[in-house]
C-alpha cells in the first residue's frame, strides 16, 4: 500500500480580470476519478490544502451536463460525500514529502487563484520533482507550476514536456476572454514544452516522474499511470 498526497485548492472563487469573483473550487471528476483509482488499488490518500482549509467542490462540475449525465453526477457526489479525507485536510505547510510515495494535484479553476502563487505548494512541487516520486498534475492544476519560480524567474520544470487545460477549452467554458491569464499561455512562457490533444478528449504526457493531464477526462487515465508507476 502506498501513501498518496492529494493537494487541492483552498479557493472558493477565481478573480477575473474585471474583478468579479467567480465561484469555483476543485473539479469533482478530477478528485473523484483518481481517488477511486487510488483507493480501489489499496492506496491511502491524504488531502492537503493551503492553510488546511476544507476544500469546496465547484458546483458547476456536478451539473449533469458537465459530469457526463445525471447518473455520473450523483455517483461523483456520493464519493465526495463519503471521502472523509476531504473533511480533514492537513495544511500544505505541515506536509513532509518523505511521508508519501506520490503526489497528485487535481484542478478546477481554484488553483488559478491560490496554488499559482502559493510558496508552500511551489516548494513542495520542486521537492517532489527532485525526489523522483511520481508527481501527477491535471487540467488547471499545472497553474501551480508558476509558483515554482525563484527570484530570477527560473524553475526546475523548465523544458519539461507538459499538458494542461488549453485555450480552446477555456473558450469553450466561456472564460478565455474573462480570465486575467490563460494557463496554456503561461505554461509556454514558463517555459515548458507544452502540448495538447483534441479538446475534451483524454490526453496525458509523461516526462520522467512528471505526469500531466489536459482536462477532466484525463484524470482517470493519469491516475492509472501513477498507480502503475508506484
Amino acid at each position: 500500500m502506498a501513501k498518496i498526497l492529494c493537494v487541492l485548492t483552498g479557493a472558493s472563487y477565481w478573480t477575473l480580470k474585471d474583478g468579479h469573483r467567480h465561484p469555483t473550487g476543485y473539479w469533482a471528476e478530477e478528485f473523484v476519478a483518481p481517488y477511486s483509482v487510488f483507493t480501489d488499488a489499496g492506496h491511502e490518500v491524504t488531502v492537503a490544502t493551503p492553510g488546511g482549509v476544507v476544500p469546496v467542490v465547484d458546483t458547476m462540475s456536478l451539473r449533469p451536463g458537465m459530469a457526463g449525465g445525471e447518473e455520473n453526477a450523483l455517483r461523483e457526489e456520493a464519493v465526495i460525500e463519503v471521502a472523509d479525507e476531504l473533511r480533514h485536510p492537513i495544511s500544505l505547510q505541515e506536509v513532509r514529502l518523505e511521508d508519501y510515495d506520490a503526489v497528485y494535484y487535481p484542478g478546477g479553476h481554484g488553483p488559478m487563484e491560490d496554488l499559482s502563487v502559493d510558496p508552500d505548494s511551489g516548494a513542495l512541487l520542486r521537492e517532489a520533482l527532485a525526489s523522483g516520486r511520481p508527481l501527477g498534475i491535471v487540467c488547471h492544476a499545472p497553474a501551480a507550476l508558476l509558483a515554482t519560480r525563484d527570484a530570477k524567474g527560473d524553475t526546475p520544470f523548465a523544458n519539461y514536456r507538459v499538458t494542461g487545460f488549453c485555450n480552446e477549452e477555456e473558450a469553450g467554458v466561456g472564460f478565455a476572454d474573462k480570465a486575467k491569464w490563460l494557463l496554456e499561455d503561461e505554461l509556454k512562457e514558463l517555459p515548458t514544452q507544452y502540448s495538447r490533444g483534441p479538446a475534451w478528449e483524454p490526453y496525458t504526457v509523461v516526462d520522467r516522474n512528471l505526469f500531466t493531464g489536459q482536462n477532466p477526462a484525463s484524470s482517470a487515465p493519469l491516475a492509472k499511470e501513477l498507480v502503475e508507476a508506484l
